[in-house]
């Protein structure tokens, strides 16, 4: 390792910072080019003549595969690396946001459409696991709530900043453009991503002290796709989806990631068709509950390592934001019940910044994941969280097509943060980082 060779009292260098922007930068676009389609929908919709269930398959089709392909993405990220993995698959998933702007130049558009989105959740399906594993690498354990709360805070900055971005664009060009500036920037970063990032035991920049710094706070920097790992039995497979503390987690991962995928997919058509917004009204209004969200989101990280701090158990200090905010996130279904654009815009970014808030399951799963298998365990992790990617966009759907409204809607996405908390707090129990060795 380069750190290795260098004098321990050479002040420590702080080169895991900058790894956290890649990451968060990353991020942005993993989540700026899943929203692509739902800042594009309205116009495309109208064009292509997709009727509301079609819209809602179109959604969802990003997350068959992404859900399908989270065992073999974490297997993936324990044999080759968060680098490789997550550099190569950022330019790839770009590139088929860019495709995407051309659908309408086929006869069986819906089909092309279908198929790049699927694809796209193929490619994309290790980043998160990616992130939980670099966190673990790259970090103490008192810093990692911050961490979490960063690169999970990208969302927010994906919808908030350009949000009215990509509807400028769209009222400027057209719902091509979207697809193609998106798409294009992604490749860009993508290429930064492999220049710049390297386990820490190999980065260049990395000096001894903030090697030890990590390893001696309970990172595992160490943690190298070129180290001799055993495969993960069937057994243990088991014991990560059956343990009663993880099936708990995976329910509120779940419920928070339902509301998600409404702010992804359906919400700004909500703005535009059920309360008579403009394009830019829409880009506009829509990302102010973003911006909370984002807030939220370093606040609860933030508190969350400050109760650590303190002395308070793992099981407090994390449980303790994620179902305060799930409860509060359910706020969202006052959204029935108020008529004023400015009522809609509180009522969104109160229960938006409460889902950033009580967005740390990620962490969660950083602190308590057995180490020989982080990337498997991100995989089942969030493959359990995601099959809300397929089921939410399709049930908004086919509430709209039957009820001609949201509200049935909102009422559904409400819930999820109810569902989520009762998990936290009869399923999970105290938290604890997985042995295999001790089920065994």
């Amino acid at each position: 390792m380069t750190a290795a060779i260098q004098p321990a009292q050479v002040k420590r260098t702080n080169i895991r910072f900058i790894i956290l922007l890649f990451i968060f930068l990353a991020t942005v676009f993993n989540y700026v080019d899943r929203a692509t389609l739902s800042i594009a929908a309205p116009f495309m919709s109208k064009e292509l003549g997709f009727d509301a269930v079609t819209m809602g398959w179109a959604f969802s089709a990003f997350g068959w595969a992404y859900v399908a392909m989270q065992l073999p993405g974490g297997w993936l990220l324990d044999k080759y690396g968060s680098r490789l993995v997550y550099g190569v698959g950022l330019i790839v998933w770009s590139l088929l946001t860019f495709l995407q702007g051309y659908v309408h130049l086929f006869s069986h558009a819906f089909l092309i459409l279908f198929g790049l989105r699927f694809l796209m959740g193929m490619v994309e399906a290790p980043a998160f696991p990616a992130n939980s594993r670099l966190s673990v690498q790259w970090f103490p354990n008192k810093e990692r709530g911050f961490v979490t709360a960063v690169y999970s805070a990208a969302q927010y900055i994906a919808l908030g900043i350009f949000t009215p971005i990509m509807t400028f664009i769209l009222q400027q060009w057209s719902w091509h453009s979207v697809f193609h500036w998106a798409g294009g920037v992604g490749v860009i970063l993508g290429g930064l991503w492999l220049w710049y990032v390297r386990d820490p035991r190999h980065h260049k920049q990395v000096n001894h002290a903030e090697y030890d710094y990590i390893k001696d706070g309970g990172g595992i920097p160490d943690l190298s796709s070129d180290d001799k790992k055993k495969s993960i039995t069937t057994k243990q497979l088991k014991y990560l989806v059956c343990n009663r503390m993880m099936a708990g987690v995976y329910v509120g991962q779940f419920c928070l990631t339902s509301i998600t995928w409404f702010f992804l997919t359906w919400f700004p058509t909500y703005l535009y068709q059920a309360r008579g917004m403009s394009i830019l009204k829409v880009g506009v209004v829509a990302s102010i509950p973003a911006v909370a969200g984002f807030i939220g989101g370093l606040v609860g990280g933030v508190f969350s390592d400050y109760l650590l701090r303190k002395g308070f158990s793992l099981t407090v200090a994390r449980k303790t934001p994620i179902m305060a905010g799930m409860i509060l996130s359910s706020t969202i279904i006052l959204a029935n019940y108020v008529q004023s654009d400015v009522a809609i815009v509180i009522v969104m970014s109160v229960a938006f910044f409460s889902k950033g808030f009580g967005n740390i399951g990620w962490c969660i799963l950083s602190d308590t994941s057995p180490k020989e298998v982080l990337g498997i365990a991100g995989g089942v992790f969030n493959f359990f969280g995601n099959i809300a990617s397929i089921i939410t966009p399709l049930c908004i759907g086919f509430i709209l097509s039957r009820t001609g409204s949201f509200n049935l809607a909102i009422l559904y996405v409400g819930m999820m943060g109810i569902v989520g908390a009762v998990s936290y707090l009869f399923i999970v129990g105290p938290l604890k980082r997985l042995d295999f060795a001790v089920q065994s």
